[in-house]
């Protein structure tokens, strides 16, 4: 069937009417520019977290500081979507608003005025987390629920470009970053409770699907969700286990509760299971191509990370143009040959990267500029397309899966990738006839150029079934 910027059939009959369109581009764009301060706060603390370590007097502990609120970030994520189906957008983005405004004056004043302590960096950072989130859940579901059908590739595509447009202004400003008191990073989301007033006005009053959220369920899950995080970032196998164990129960909670938040048939959905697969193929080696290429640039061409930074911002200014132009894109050539141009593009970024590793690095600058064009435009379509397997009543779940998804398979990717390349794997020999670190990183590259390639074909092979209006 061809394929342009429609939802599923039911969907494209169910679109939303002009004053709810206004209304949540009215809440879409306070929404994005929240999460784009979030994220930058995050990137900036995530260059800076080792020198942070030093100044507290634990910097063999400054790991935390970005460990703690990633395993957080991974819980809310899934949350924050799931709770869009069941409560109230404006509770729910006050809550998470005024939670961010805490989080960044506990973090400035706690550790400028007085003794800067490890502990309340970790707490401001937590706070600032889980507050700044909700804006990137809310609107993933506003622009699910109440964006016209016809828009939503659009802002979809303005979303991921925010969060590519963060991580830009995060390299580039590393030096700078390093350079200023760190304390003042806390303040830089803030501001975002001017926007307060203006979401109260456009986001949507009504409660969900008026049922009672399943603490207990959520719970639960929140907390497999935590080991496996906390798993993959310490490699303990009983941290695997007891994630286990806890996603196991939750499989027989949902199976007996008479409300669960989520039911057993929203697992049997198979054309959501086979477009979930797409997303854990495709974002699997997302956290991977900067640490590849600041380790080729130290290793191989004996850079240091702020020149390395000095190159591969480039590919996040790509990312972040393609990812605006994304929408317009796939209103042209319709969402399938997107997935397909860009899965082909992410996947010809890191193959190139492995046969030119020793072509210079702004060869391999071209290179990662390639993978991103191809990141920047994969989100919208492929976002859409797995969103168009669920009714609208549990658009909000799906939001939170994705996010969920996203977030797990890219920390198991990065800690795969990331333990290969410090061990120095496959250092051997390889295609191009490198040895040693060179030999290694191209041969790494090669195998996530693999898992990207497979999401190619998985797309191809699953793609009929996916669109197709049934049940």
């Amino acid at each position: 069937m061809t394929d342009t910027a429609t939802t599923t059939g039911a969907q494209a009959a169910d679109d939303v009417d002009e004053a709810t369109n206004k209304m949540a581009i009215g809440a879409l764009i306070p929404l994005l520019i929240t999460f784009i301060l979030g994220t930058l706060c995050l990137q900036g603390f995530d260059l800076v977290f080792q020198q942070v370590g030093v100044a507290v007097g634990a910097p063999e502990h400054a790991s935390l500081i970005t460990a703690l609120p990633s395993i957080v970030l991974g819980i809310v994520c899934f949350i924050y979507g799931s709770l869009g189906d069941f409560v109230s957008l404006r509770k729910m983005v006050t809550v998470g608003l005024v939670t961010l405004l805490v989080g960044s004056l506990f973090g400035f004043i706690a550790n400028y005025f007085f003794q800067a302590n490890l502990w309340t960096v970790i707490t401001a950072r937590v706070l600032q987390t889980a507050g700044e989130q909700v804006a990137g859940s809310a609107y993933l579901v506003v622009a699910t629920k109440y964006l016209r059908n016809s828009l939503k590739v659009i802002f979809f595509g303005l979303f991921t470009a925010g969060y590519q447009l963060s991580a830009a202004i995060g390299v580039f400003a590393a030096g700078l970053l390093s350079s200023l008191s760190w304390q003042f990073l806390f303040l830089i989301p803030s501001v975002t409770i001017l926007f307060l007033p203006l979401l109260l006005k456009n986001l949507p009053a009504k409660n969900g699907n008026g049922k009672k959220v399943d603490i207990f369920g959520f719970t639960i899950f929140g907390l497999g969700t935590a080991f496996l995080t906390l798993f993959f970032s310490y490699m303990n196998w009983w941290l695997l286990l007891v994630s286990v164990v806890l996603f196991v129960g939750f499989g027989l909670y949902i199976d007996r509760a008479k409300s669960p938040f989520v039911t057993p048939a929203f697992f049997r959905n198979v054309r959501w299971i086979m477009a979930i697969s797409l997303i854990a193929l495709f974002y699997f080696v997302n956290y991977c191509i900067s640490p590849f290429f600041n380790a080729i640039g130290h290793d191989v061409y004996g850079m240091s990370t702020i020149q390395v930074s000095d190159y591969v911002v480039w590919a996040f200014v790509v990312a972040t143009a393609v990812g605006t132009s994304s929408g317009v894109i796939v209103g042209k050539i319709g969402r399938q040959h997107a997935i397909i141009t860009a899965g082909c593009l992410m996947t010809l970024g890191f193959v190139g990267s492995a046969l030119l590793v020793k072509s210079g690095f702004l060869v391999l600058t071209l290179m990662a500029c390639v993978f991103y064009a191809g990141v920047g435009l994969m989100y919208s379509p492929l976002i859409s397309t797995v969103l168009g397997t669920l009714p609208k009543s549990e658009s909000g779940r799906g939001v939170g899966m994705n996010d969920l998804i996203m977030n797990v398979t890219g920390s198991i990717g990065i800690a795969i990738f990331g333990g290969l390349m410090g061990a120095k794997a496959m250092s051997g020999s390889s295609l191009v006839g490198a040895t040693g670190a060179a030999a290694s990183y191209s041969n790494l590259l090669l195998v996530g150029g693999g898992v990207l390639a497979l999401g190619v074909v998985a797309y191809l092979v699953f793609r009929k079934k996916i669109y197709s209006d049934a049940a």
